[in-house]
């Protein structure tokens, strides 16, 4: 269902710190003229943790007014508390979004049959698709292959994120059962694809998803020594995203190639200055600074 360049689309805020729909408006239309597959709006990159719920819940339905049914609108609605999570999915499922990214819960780091009844909960609360995400280097805790493949059981539950960095979880997974896996790190997207994946929600697609979707359509296609070479071009690129914490490099990338003002919230903070002298080159390299070919 879910497939492809999905972006995990930054949040833009204006100087003063207050969101800035103007902005948002125009990186969605800047995606839906690249092509790419779906947007996802409201996760880590989009600094979730410092939203308020009445921006949250305004992004969210400022993409799915904007995007109108283009391309499908998959909305961060994670939380570690599951009542917050069954609101925030119920207000996505009713303002229109096309699914649910879910990040497992955070800080209390429930055992598994704790982790399995929080998405069965939030699935049994609402009809749209949802997505199962994965990244225990944030939560402190791991969506188990045997959870992930319990939960596949569920109708709605239709995919999986996988940022563990672990290529043996995604085997393991697709040992287990037949969910959608989804890559959660950008330079691993290739090598996950090659065990079973289906595409990346992807934050260096908010620069170049055109790229990452002609290295996906690139292997779908059989064109594996293709798909290689845009990985081997984007792998430098995907890398210097996590320079610092996601979304301080994206954002700020962004800011050098004139797409955004690189305002972040609290308690993210700028870019030092020896990171950002990297992160510039690597966009020289990759041709995207002025004065540079691609």
């Amino acid at each position: 269902m879910f497939h492809g360049c999905i972006v995990a689309l930054v949040t833009p805020f204006r100087s003063n710190g207050d969101v800035d729909f103007k902005r948002l408006d125009e990186l969605i239309d800047f995606h839906l003229a690249q092509g790419t597959d779906a947007i996802s709006p409201c996760g880590t990159t989009g600094e979730s943790p410092t939203l308020s719920h009445a921006e949250h819940e305004a992004v969210i339905e400022g993409v799915v007014k904007r995007v109108r049914g283009r391309v499908p609108v998959i909305a961060g609605t994670g939380s570690n508390s599951t009542s917050e999570a069954i609101r925030l999915t119920r207000f996505a499922e009713k303002v229109g979004a096309d699914g649910a990214l879910l990040v497992s819960p955070y800080y209390n780091k429930p055992e598994p049959e704790g982790m399995y009844q929080h998405y069965a909960a939030i699935a049994r609360a609402v009809g749209i698709p949802l997505v199962l995400y994965n990244v225990p280097g944030r939560t402190g805790r791991a969506i188990e292959p045997t959870t992930v493949a319990k939960l596949s059981t569920i109708k709605n539950i239709v995919a999986v994120k996988d940022a563990s960095g672990d290529l043996d979880v995604a085997s393991e997974i697709r040992s287990l059962c037949d969910i959608t896996i989804l890559s959660g790190d950008d330079s691993r997207t290739l090598p996950l694809m090659a065990v079973g994946g289906k595409g990346v929600i992807s934050v260096v697609a908010n620069i170049v998803p055109r790229d990452v979707k002609k290295m996906i359509a690139a292997f779908d296609r059989g064109d594996t020594a293709g798909a290689e070479r845009v990985h081997r071009r984007l792998f430098p690129l995907c890398k210097a995203m996590f320079y610092e914490s996601n979304p301080i490099p994206v954002k700020t990338a962004m800011k050098m190639l004139g797409r955004l003002n690189g305002v972040m919230r609290l308690p993210l903070s700028k870019m030092s200055a020896g990171k950002a002298r990297m992160l510039r080159g690597e966009l020289k390299k990759y041709g995207l600074m002025k004065g540079t070919k691609r």
